[in-house]
């Protein structure tokens, strides 16, 4: 049974390695699949390909640069008898004196894929290849997820990066402590009716970072990299309605992240729908 794209091995990988202990979170920092695990200094790293070729070699001699445990996943397919990928023994000799581990998952009509290690990492021809800087940066990044919310492998779509979020708590935050009212109205300044545009308080960062429990609240708000957010005043900050549609958009990101605060046990307010947009009224023309 043969894949259609390499997306496809993430989720038996991902439960193989659990069962073995690990934590594991998908496209940490370009990586398709990182891994941890209790009592390990360096990260588990598996990069995906349909096939194996030599663009899935590069990579993984790129990831030795961030830990020594890189191991490259391919489709073991039943069918293709005498291709390139399936001559596995030389394949296995050839990873081995790069360094690298190697991985085969079998997909079945009936029952569920087998996965299986041909070859473990070779340490010892690693020998000063890791870049300490790159590796604390994949760490961090790996850290500061709450979850696992991207899939392995997927191409030409969002990520939820750990800024985003992060962000996302921001945003949740300010919904939370001014409620739905205070989210502004795109298309307040625009028009010129007779209540004109609504009065908002705003909410303040210090606010905004004990609420969310993320310190660099004031410059995710500063900077408001998403369009999320919006200055009303000196240290006030309103959501937007893009804000507001990323909240519903990613709301079960925001609810395991929300869930993991120690502040988790209150009950949190309901995210509200974005605010509908007012039609602008045209003036009438002077002309008979």
């Amino acid at each position: 049974m043969a894949i259609k794209h390499e997306a496809e091995l993430y989720a038996p990988l991902k439960a193989f390695f659990e069962t073995n202990g690990y934590i594991i979170k998908g496209e940490v920092r370009n990586c398709d699949l990182v891994g941890m695990k209790e009592g390990m200094k360096e990260p588990l790293i598996v990069e995906m390909k349909k096939t194996f070729n030599l663009a899935l070699l590069l990579q993984g001699l790129e990831r030795l640069k961030l830990s020594p445990y890189v191991y490259l996943a391919v489709e073991k397919s039943r069918t293709k008898k005498g291709a390139v990928n399936q001559r596995w023994s030389d394949l296995c000799d050839l990873c081995r004196r790069l360094g690298l581990g190697l991985m085969t998952v079998t997909f079945y009509k009936t029952k569920a894929p087998f996965v299986e290690v041909l070859c473990e990492p070779e340490a010892a021809v690693q020998t000063g290849r890791t870049s300490p800087r790159r590796r604390e940066r994949l760490l961090y990044e790996f850290h500061e997820r709450s979850g696992d919310y991207n899939t392995g492998g997927i191409t030409r779509a969002k990520l939820v990066t750990a800024y985003r979020e992060k962000a996302l708590r921001v945003a949740a935050a300010i919904t939370q402590l001014a409620g739905p009212d205070e989210a502004e109205d795109a298309d307040a300044e625009a028009t010129n009716d007779a209540a004109g545009p609504r009065a908002t308080a705003g909410i303040s960062p210090a606010q905004v970072r004990d609420a969310s429990g993320v310190g660099s609240a004031g410059a995710i708000l500063q900077h408001n990299y998403y369009g999320w957010f919006r200055r009303i005043s000196r240290g006030r900050y309103v959501l937007t309605p893009a804000g507001l549609q990323a909240l519903q958009e990613y709301a079960p990101v925001v609810d395991q992240s929300l869930g993991q605060l120690p502040f988790a046990a209150k009950e949190a307010a309901p995210l509200p729908s974005p605010t509908p947009r007012k039609k602008k009224k045209r003036r009438a023309s002077g002309k008979s």
